[in-house]
C-alpha cells in the first residue's frame, strides 16, 4: 500500500486524479460485482467463490505484507463463503446483499465508535501510562479538586440554561413569525447564525465583548453602546460566572435558528380543527396555545431540548476560543481536552466517560420519545 501511495506521487498532477478515481471505481465495480455474483447458484457461482477465498488473502498480503492479518482474513472469508455456498445451493444466498450493504457502515462504526469507547472506559480506570490499574482515583480526582468541581459547576449551568433558553426562544419566534407577513425574511435572519462555525461565532462576540480601559475609545460593540448611556466598560469574560453566561449567549445565538425551524414545521402540523373547536369553546388564545398546541408539539419539543442538551454538554469550541478556560470558565469536554494535551490520559478518559454518562439519559429520553410518537400514530 505504502509503495501504491508512493507511485502516485510520483506522477503528474493531473495523472494522480486520474489514477486515484480509476481505483476507486475500480474498487466499487469489484464490490457491486462480488454483491451479484456471490448468492448465485450453480458451479460458476461455487467457482467465483472459491477464487474469492483464494484471492482475498492473497491481496492482503500483497499489500500488507502481514502473513497474520493475510491467514485471519483468509480464514474468515473462507468461512463466510463456505456458509454462502450452502446458501446459495438452497437458493437462499440473497441473505448476502443485506450484509454486504450494511458491513462497511458496521465496520466502521466499530472501528470509529465501539472500539474507542471501549479503550476510553479502560483508560479511565488506568494510570496515565494505560498499564496500571488505578480502579476510581481519576474519578475520586475529579471530584475532590475544587477547579474541577467549578468545571462541573459550570457545564450543569450550561445543560440547564442554554437548551432551556434556545427552545424557549425559538418556540415564542416560531408562534410570532408564523403567518406574518415577511414570514421567509425574517425566519431566515434568524437562521443565518447557523451558517456560521461556533468558533466563527465566537470570535464575533468575543468582539462584541471586548473591552479597553474607560480613557480609551471602545470598539467592541457592548462597551460601545454602554458608553453612550454613561456607564462604564465591562469585561464579561474575565470573571465567574459571568463569563459562562456571556459564552451561552454564542450557543443561544446559533442554536435558536434550529428550534425556530423545527419548532415552526411541528406547530404548521397541527389540525387547524382543533384550533377552531377551542375557539368556539370560548378558549383565549394563550389557552389554545397552552392546551392545543403545546400537547401537540411536546413530542417536537422534546426532540430540539434534548438535542440543545447534548450539544451544549459537549460544547468545546466557544469555550477555547473565547476564554479557554480562564477566569473558572471551563467546561467537562475543555478539560478532557486539555488533560490529553498535558499527557494524562487516565484523566482525560475519566472525563470523557464522565460526559459519555450524562448523555445517555438524553439519548434514552429521545428513544422513548420517538417509541411513543409511533405507539401515537
Amino acid at each position: 500500500m505504502p509503495e501504491l501511495f508512493d507511485w502516485i506521487a510520483t506522477l503528474p498532477v493531473l495523472l494522480q486524479g486520474v489514477v486515484i478515481i480509476a481505483v476507486f471505481v475500480a474498487v466499487v465495480g469489484l464490490i457491486v460485482l462480488a454483491v451479484e455474483y456471490l448468492p448465485r447458484p450453480g458451479r460458476g457461482g461455487t467457482i467465483f467463490r472459491i477464487s474469492l477465498a483464494v484471492l482475498v488473502p492473497v491481496i492482503i498480503l500483497a499489500l500488507l505484507h502481514t502473513y497474520d492479518i493475510a491467514i485471519a482474513a483468509g480464514a474468515l472469508v473462507g468461512l463466510g463463503l463456505f456458509l454462502l455456498d450452502r446458501r446459495a445451493r438452497r437458493g437462499a444466498g440473497s441473505l448476502l446483499q443485506l450484509w454486504a450493504f450494511l458491513a462497511p457502515a458496521g465496520a466502521l462504526l466499530i472501528l470509529g465508535l465501539v472500539i474507542p469507547f471501549i479503550r476510553t472506559v479502560l483508560f479511565a480506570f488506568q494510570d496515565d501510562s494505560g498499564t496500571v490499574f488505578v480502579g476510581f482515583e481519576n474519578f475520586a480526582w475529579i471530584f475532590s479538586n475544587p477547579d474541577n468541581l467549578i468545571t462541573v459547576g459550570n457545564t450543569l449551568i450550561w445543560v440547564l440554561v442554554a437548551p432551556a433558553a434556545s427552545t424557549i426562544l425559538g418556540l415564542i419566534y416560531a408562534v410570532f413569525i408564523d403567518n406574518s407577513r415577511g414570514e421567509k425574511i425574517y425566519k431566515l435572519l434568524v437562521f443565518l447564525p447557523m451558517a456560521i462555525s461556533f468558533v466563527g461565532a465566537s470570535i464575533i462576540w468575543r468582539l462584541v465583548y471586548q473591552a479597553r480601559p474607560a480613557d480609551e475609545a471602545q470598539v467592541g460593540l457592548m462597551n460601545a453602546v454602554l458608553g453612550m448611556v454613561g456607564l462604564g466598560p465591562v469585561d464579561p469574560l474575565s470573571s465567574a460566572p459571568a463569563n459562562t453566561f456571556a459564552m451561552i449567549v454564542v450557543f443561544v445565538w446559533i442554536q435558536v435558528g434550529f428550534a425556530m425551524v423545527v419548532l415552526s414545521a411541528a406547530i404548521k402540523g397541527v389540525p387547524a380543527e382543533q384550533h377552531e373547536a377551542a375557539a368556539l369553546d370560548g378558549a383565549s388564545a394563550f389557552r389554545r396555545f397552552t392546551q392545543v398546541t403545546i400537547p401537540w408539539i411536546r413530542p417536537t419539543l422534546i426532540v430540539v431540548l434534548s438535542t440543545a442538551s447534548i450539544a451544549s454538554l459537549k460544547v468545546f469550541d466557544i469555550v477555547i476560543a473565547m476564554t479557554n478556560g480562564r477566569n473558572s470558565s471551563g467546561v467537562l469536554a475543555q478539560q478532557m481536552y486539555e488533560r490529553f494535551t498535558l499527557g494524562e490520559n487516565g484523566r482525560a478518559a475519566a472525563f470523557a466517560l464522565l460526559l459519555c454518562i450524562l448523555v445517555i439519559p438524553l439519548i434514552v429520553i429521545n428513544v422513548r420519545n420517538l417509541r411513543r410518537s409511533r405507539e401515537g400514530q
